[in-house]
C-alpha cells in the first residue's frame, strides 16, 4: 500500500506541474478544473490497477476496452488535427485559428471527450461507490473545463467561435 501512496503523490505533483506549464501560467483558466479531471482519472486508474487485465473476456472487460479504445481514438484525432491545422504558437493548445477539420467538424472537444470515455472505461473495470464518485468528479470537472475553454475561445475568436459552437456538439458527434 505504500507504493500506492508514493505513486499517488508523485503523479499528483506531476499533474500540478504539467497543469502549470501548459495552462495556468499562460492564463488559460480552464486548466484549474482540468487538473481535477486528470487527478480523478489518475486515482481511478491507480485504484483499479489490479483488475485491468483480470478476466479479459468477461463482458465487463470487453465493454471497458471498447470504451477505452474510443478514448484513445478521440484523443489522437483531436491532438493530431489540432496540431496540424491549429497554427499553434508555443504548445498545441494555443491555436491561432478555429479548427473545423477532421473530428472538429463534428465536436468542439474531442480531447475532453476522451477524458470522459477514459473515466467511464476505467470505472467499468471495477465499478463501485468509490469509482463512481471518481467518475462523477471526472464528468463535472471535464464539463466545467469545456465551458471555461469555450468562454476563452469566444473571447479570443468572437462571433466566429459562437457560429462554430452553433453547428457542432460539445463531446459526442450528433449527440451531446
Amino acid at each position: 500500500m505504500n507504493g500506492f501512496w508514493l505513486t499517488l503523490a508523485a503523479g499528483t505533483v506531476f499533474l500540478l506541474y504539467a497543469t502549470w506549464v501548459v495552462s495556468i501560467r499562460e492564463k488559460r483558466r480552464h486548466g484549474y478544473p482540468r487538473f481535477f479531471a486528470f487527478e480523478s482519472l489518475f486515482i481511478l486508474v491507480l485504484l483499479n490497477r489490479d483488475v485491468w487485465f483480470r478476466n479479459p473476456l468477461s463482458p465487463r472487460q470487453i465493454l471497458s476496452w471498447i470504451i477505452l479504445l474510443a478514448s484513445i481514438a478521440f484523443a489522437a484525432a483531436g491532438f493530431f488535427t489540432l496540431r496540424k491545422h491549429g497554427l499553434s504558437r508555443g504548445n498545441f493548445e494555443n491555436t491561432t485559428r478555429i479548427v473545423e477539420r477532421g473530428i472538429y467538424r463534428f465536436i468542439r472537444h474531442p480531447m475532453y471527450a476522451s477524458l470522459l470515455f477514459l473515466g467511464l472505461g476505467a470505472m467499468i473495470k471495477d465499478a463501485g461507490p468509490v469509482t463512481a464518485v471518481l467518475f462523477l468528479v471526472d464528468i463535472v470537472a471535464t464539463v466545467i473545463t469545456a465551458l471555461m475553454d469555450e468562454g476563452e475561445m469566444k473571447a479570443k475568436f468572437g462571433a466566429e467561435y459562437a457560429a462554430y459552437m452553433a453547428k457542432t456538439k460539445r463531446f459526442v458527434p450528433f449527440v451531446l
